[in-house]
């Protein structure tokens, strides 16, 4: 199988294969496309709001990555790790409504976090009634721990919901989440929460 590197973005640049439009894929291709399409839309919309704050802005954001995809899905489907592929576009599709918007590419709607978090009830990170300062604090982690956290806090994802979704290990994201979740304890003096059998919720 072919390696996932490289950009998925050509820029009209000279020799690069125009993309082969959909009614001329193959049939299996075409169902593919369509099921992967209808599987993780919901699931990028939902993301894409808690990034921008705006169902019009997420859903632009999700139909540019779903158009990108379109143009390289063939390839993608030789790749090793499609979801990885995928949730690398739709993450710089985000990045780029932000950059349209003015707005630096890291931060996260506080308004969209808090109503996100609104209906947890089960640990501190839940229960803080200071949602900016919550918001703050997970802007500052990591991408990677702010996706897992985002994905299993913000969208109650279980690991390997969030694992499935990234592209990732699920023991890569339980790793991301109990890493992200100490350093949240250490920013907001809170302890870190537990199972009864002692393990952190993941």
């Amino acid at each position: 199988m072919s390696s996932e590197g490289g950009s998925e973005d050509t820029g009209g640049a000279v020799g690069v294969p125009r993309a082969v439009p959909i009614d001329q894929w193959d049939v299996a291709a075409q169902m593919s496309y369509w099921a992967f399409h209808q599987q993780r839309r919901i699931d990028y919309m939902r993301y894409a709001y808690l990034q921008l704050g705006s169902d019009a802005d997420a859903e632009e954001a999700v139909d540019v990555t779903f158009d990108v995809m379109m143009d390289h899905w063939p390839r993608m489907l030789e790749m090793e790790n499609l979801e990885g592929y995928a949730w690398k576009i739709l993450k710089r599709r985000i990045i780029d409504m932000h950059r349209k918007r003015r707005r630096r590419p890291e931060l996260m709607e506080t308004a969209a976090f808090e109503a996100a978090l609104a209906d947890h009830v089960e640990d501190p990170y839940d229960t803080l009634t200071d949602a900016i300062t919550l918001y703050a604090a997970v802007r500052d982690l990591s991408e990677r721990q702010r996706d897992a956290i985002l994905l299993h806090y913000g969208m109650d994802f279980s690991a390997a919901e969030a694992a499935e979704v990234m592209g990732n290990q699920e023991a890569t994201v339980r790793s991301q989440l109990r890493t992200g979740r100490e350093r949240l304890a250490a920013t907001l003096k809170l302890r870190c929460p537990e199972h009864p059998n002692g393990k952190n919720r993941s």
